[in-house]
């Protein structure tokens, strides 16, 4: 069954945002530097292995998931072509073509040091069912880097002061961005989501908070076309933590250990 990226082209759509790829690429490499020993990494929703190379010299072993073929076969031949890309010769890459919900039939459990979801969760409804299924998939002690679309990021939180709804930053109810239109046309969700309910669902599913982090801070169109990437990333880096203490960014790292089953 054809999958929903299939027919899109999401390589381009990163053609004018080096900032925020870049951003995402320092979050990964920082909290890759809080976990200890890595053997196996899941990437899920791996796409056209876009951020493959921020991880790929921690492990020798890496699963690269999506549930798109075209995507993946991009990504086979992205790995292939990177010259930067750490050598392979004593390493192993296996490419999985499947839904979220169908890894645990791809995948044995408790089998990998770190799974790793970066935009990938606004499209998914039961977030609570997902860390299941990434609990599943972690050994005891395993790691867990998750991305999210932050539903009280600086601006929106702003925008709802501006319209009279200042008890904004208290509601963790979920926000599917699509308009009607879209959502008549039965696409893909695009959900935001607030940093306090998906804490709690991870504590729920047995993980505990390691480390969060505040990115894409400072995205702007505007900025970006003022000052030059390399200082928008060096302002980030400095940014990313601090800022994750009030959720300021458009998107929130979380870096989850899973507890011991005992």
């Amino acid at each position: 069954m054809p999958a929903a990226y299939d027919t899109y082209d999401y390589p381009s759509y990163w053609d004018k945002r080096e900032y925020e790829h870049k951003a995402e690429y320092y979050a990964i490499k920082t909290l890759l530097n809080k976990i200890p020993h890595i053997k196996t990494i899941i990437e899920i929703g791996a796409g056209y292995g876009r951020l493959f190379s921020s991880f790929s010299y921690r492990a020798k072993k890496i699963i690269l998931s999506d549930p798109s073929a075209s995507s993946l076969s991009l990504a086979r031949k992205k790995i292939r072509n990177n010259k930067q890309v750490c050598c392979w010769r004593n390493k192993k890459a296996i490419f999985v073509q499947s839904s979220l919900e169908n890894l645990p039939n791809q995948i044995k459990s408790e089998t990998s040091d770190l799974v790793i979801m970066v935009r990938v969760l606004h499209h998914i409804e039961d977030t609570q069912e997902a860390f299941k299924i990434v609990a599943k998939l972690l050994k005891d002690n395993g790691y867990f880097i998750l991305e999210f679309a932050n539903k009280g990021h600086i601006k929106a939180t702003l925008k709802e002061f501006y319209k009279g709804n200042i008890t904004f930053p208290l509601d963790i109810f979920p926000i599917d961005k699509r308009s009607k239109k879209t959502k008549k046309a039965k696409t893909l969700p695009f959900i935001n989501y607030h940093p306090d309910e998906i804490t709690e669902q991870l504590r729920n599913a047995g993980f505990t908070i390691v480390e969060k982090l505040s990115v894409s801070n400072i995205r702007s169109t505007f900025l970006k076309k003022i000052i030059t990437t390399a200082t928008l990333i060096d302002i980030e880096k400095a940014l990313q933590k601090p800022l994750s203490h009030i959720n300021f960014g458009p998107s929130i790292f979380i870096l989850a250990k899973k507890h011991p089953i005992t």
